[in-house]
């Protein structure tokens, strides 16, 4: 899924569930001219150019702040995403091309233990510059000997991460939670957007349990709301909200759907899948 937003700095907090890496800042320092000493004539020619300049400055950056108020979110199932496919130099390269068009990007199904692909992936990211991408990695998630993480790759000079949880949706041994990969919510600031706070809330959904655990990110948002007082919330992954899986009769029973507070961005008619099939999973 990708989606254009336009969305007080605490410090970041760390949390066991949740492993993080801490945006650095920069500095930019502008330049100026020393005064003409020409005669007058020249000085007021001069003046002007020098007012047109600064005028074409002054558009320059009015472009750059208008390009600044958006940024470019999306949400990426990498099948089986581990060492394997980062050893693949054809693959690797289409993932780093692909992560590289965001300003924040979740990507699911990430099968890597020692999160050594997760590292190699950084490394690709930030091979001109160490400091492009940073990220935030949620522990292996599931219910059996199959785990998968979450992981949000972002630019630190667009946004950082403030905080993070990993929901809790009851007892897994006891066989009574909901969700077969747990939400890992993150909590972004973002200085050049008019929404300055928001956060994320991840779900790669269980095919066979889609659309109770689709019904249920409606207890997560209202969790979001009560633990951060935030109202700016967006839930985004592989809903696997299409097809066999959610068909249009199950949407009057979906909290999401029904009620007004949500805004869906992909339309049930939408195909965000690489395969013949047309399914709109990720909605």
């Amino acid at each position: 899924m990708e989606a254009k937003i336009g969305v007080m700095q605490p410090q970041a907090k760390n949390t066991r569930s949740l492993q993080k890496l801490k945006s650095k800042g920069r500095k930019y320092r502008g330049t100026s001219t020393p005064d003409s000493a020409e005669s007058p004539s020249l000085q007021k020619s001069h003046f002007r150019m020098k007012g047109a300049r600064l005028m074409g400055l002054l558009l320059a950056m009015t472009v750059v702040l208008h390009v600044a108020l958006s940024l470019r979110i999306a949400a990426f199932n990498i099948q089986t995403f581990g060492e394997t496919k980062m050893s693949n130099a054809t693959l690797s390269t289409y993932i780093v091309q692909i992560l590289n068009r965001y300003d924040i990007a979740l990507v699911q199904e990430v099968r890597d233990s020692h999160l050594t692909a997760v590292g190699k992936l950084l490394d690709r990211l930030n091979q001109d510059d160490p400091n492009t991408y940073h990220y935030v990695v949620s522990e292996p998630l599931g219910r059996n000997s199959y785990k998968e993480r979450y992981l949000f790759v972002f630019r630190p000079d667009q946004v950082s991460a403030m905080d993070s949880y990993q929901y809790d949706d009851g007892c897994e041994p006891c066989g009574n939670d909901t969700f077969s990969r747990e939400p890992a919510i993150v909590k972004f600031f973002s200085p050049f957007t008019q929404i300055k706070e928001f956060a994320i809330v991840p779900l790669h959904a269980a095919p066979s349990d889609a659309v109770a655990e689709i019904d249920s990110l409606y207890d997560v948002y209202l969790d979001v709301r009560k633990k951060w007082d935030i109202e700016d919330i967006m839930l985004m992954g592989d809903f696997n909200a299409g097809c066999s899986y959610v068909s249009p009769s199950h949407w009057s029973s979906i909290r999401l759907r029904t009620s007004p507070a949500f805004q869906w961005l992909i339309p049930d008619t939408a195909d965000t899948t690489v395969k013949s099939t047309h399914c709109a999973y990720d909605s």
